[in-house]
């Protein structure tokens, strides 16, 4: 049976690739069909979404910087549009049960009141998985939508704990004693070295983390998320999360399975998810209008709010709890469920032209803007800048270290990751934060003493839109890549991209090349 699974994932996910739509339209489609076909899951699967949702929080925290959640535009945002969407949901609700639609008015106002709640959340998971496939996570509009889903879910453990009646126990404060035993989990993790037994001791981490939390009455969910978070300033935390990827990926897929399989629709509960998923779009504008008040650049808020419409998974776990409440008939379930993955298909497929609708529609965005400009979002000018480095990450920061060395301060770096920028500006490089796939960044930079541009991005999807943005700015330089795989050397060239190196072979040439100064060095026989 578990063969089935994997086999309907895979078809279903090769066949949306094929008419590039994200893999995960097709696993949440193998769900319904497998579901369809009378297939029963087990246990199996069931444990495995929840793998996925706990790994995938871990990794998370890894990635976190809990300064982030101070902001205004992250909690002001979230629980300001949270308080919001309750009230119009809850009115536009109850005036469709007024005029007698199916379901709705059958609904009394503390139900209508429910799935207001449960329908303001939106999807880690979905908003996750964009990001990461985009390379998007450390954007200034992924770490706000990343701070918003957090305090999201902080909201939805508080209600989780009130709903069931499940109280922390008196254990809890000793969760305290967690801060000051990170130097002992950053010395397990130094210690684990580079082999399988570092993502085991990302394994055990995080369901260690999860397991404590449910110990002392707290959902385990937030244990892992809190644990990824003591370990994010961890030498080895960026090292960890990549190790974790797949496994985590891998799991999620029995995630997006599982929806499928909560229950079978019949029409009229398909016709009255596609009513509640016309909503989204509010929802969107909802965000996109908070962010602007609060003094977000309008493509930050514009791309925030875009990841941000979806309906979370959490809302099928309050749903299933209300069902055996008795708040909410069992067909509502099945709504929310088809709700899930009508929004999961919406926002995947919005966001792959995310970036292009920007450039077409940027005036009209920038317009709602407000004439203030918040700090972190001021712009640094590069200097007297002749060579940019897009990306410094490990191939990056080299990259920018040996031309520094031939060209000095002609070469600066820039990368969406404010933190690195900050760290690396303290060891006297010369770089700058900015997202290259940022049309407004490339329009405010003086980009008439340029010669070189260098994008060492690992997203080809990334060096292609840069590429794009600087035909639209007239850049007369050259642009170089990097590929990691021989067929994204084709892509990238057809982008207009003037040289491409493959990641692995040039690796190879410059330890051989080096390799050779060993026994051809001056006076050597």
């Amino acid at each position: 049976m578990d063969f089935i699974w994997i086999l309907f994932a895979f078809v279903c996910g090769l066949g949306m690739k094929l008419i590039s739509l994200p893999p995960l339209i097709g696993y949440l489609l193998a769900g319904f069909v497998l579901h369809f076909a009378g297939v029963t899951p087990d246990d199996t699967l069931n444990t495995l979404a929840d793998l996925g949702i706990t790994l995938m929080l871990f990794t998370i925290g890894l990635k976190l910087d809990i300064r982030s959640l101070l902001k205004a535009e992250v909690w002001v945002g979230a629980l300001s549009h949270m308080g919001i969407w309750i009230v119009l949901f809850f009115g536009i609700a109850l005036g469709l049960g007024a005029v007698a639609l199916p379901f709705f008015s059958d609904l009394t106002w503390q139900s209508a009141a429910l799935l207001a709640f449960l329908l303001s959340f939106s999807s880690t998971v979905c908003v996750v998985k964009l990001l990461e496939e985009s390379g998007e996570m450390k954007t200034r509009h992924g770490k706000l939508a990343i701070g918003v889903l957090v305090m999201q879910d902080l909201v939805a453990v508080l209600f989780m704990a009130v709903a069931t009646g499940k109280e922390p126990t008196i254990w809890a404060f000793g969760l305290i004693a967690l801060v000051f035993l990170r130097p002992l989990f950053d010395l397990l993790l130094s210690k684990s070295g580079h082999g399988e037994l570092l993502p085991l001791a990302g394994f055990f981490m995080a369901l260690g983390g999860y397991e404590l939390f449910e110990l002392v009455g707290i959902k385990g969910d937030l244990g892992a998320l809190i644990v990824g978070a003591l370990l994010s300033s961890s030498p080895k935390a960026t090292e960890l999360s990549k190790t974790l990827l797949n496994f985590k990926d891998l799991f999620l897929i029995g995630f997006f399975l599982s929806i499928g399989f909560t229950a079978l629709p019949d029409w009229p509960m398909f016709f009255t998810a596609l009513l509640l998923a016309v909503l989204l779009p509010l929802k969107f504008f909802l965000f996109f209008a908070l962010f602007t008040r609060l003094k977000l650049r309008g493509r930050t808020a514009y791309l925030g709010a875009l990841t941000l419409s979806n309906v979370s998974e959490f809302g099928l776990i309050v749903a299933a709890l209300a069902v055996d409440t008795g708040w909410i008939t069992e067909q509502w379930l099945v709504i929310i469920s088809l709700m899930v993955s009508i929004s999961f298909i919406f926002t995947s497929t919005i966001y792959k032209r995310a970036h292009e609708i920007y450039s077409q529609k940027k005036d009209l965005i920038k317009r709602y803007e407000t004439p203030d400009r918040l700090k972190v979002d001021v712009m640094v000018q590069p200097e007297e800048a002749e060579i940019l480095v897009i990306g410094l990450g490990r191939v990056g920061s080299g990259a920018y270290h040996a031309l520094h060395s031939m060209a000095g301060d002609r070469v600066w770096g820039i990368d969406a990751d404010r933190t690195r920028v900050s760290r690396m500006r303290k060891e006297g490089m010369k770089v700058c934060p900015g997202d290259g796939e940022d049309a407004d960044f490339w329009e405010q930079l003086n980009l008439s003493r340029v010669k070189l541009v260098l994008l060492a991005l690992p997203s080809i999807e990334d060096s292609r839109n840069i590429v794009l943005q600087l035909k639209h700015c007239h850049f007369e330089g050259k642009v170089a890549a990097i590929a990691r795989y021989q067929d994204e050397h084709q892509q990238l060239q057809d982008a207009g991209i003037d040289k491409v190196f493959n990641f692995f072979t040039e690796a190879g040439f410059g330890f051989a090349e080096e390799s050779m100064l060993l026994i051809d060095e001056p006076g050597r026989s």
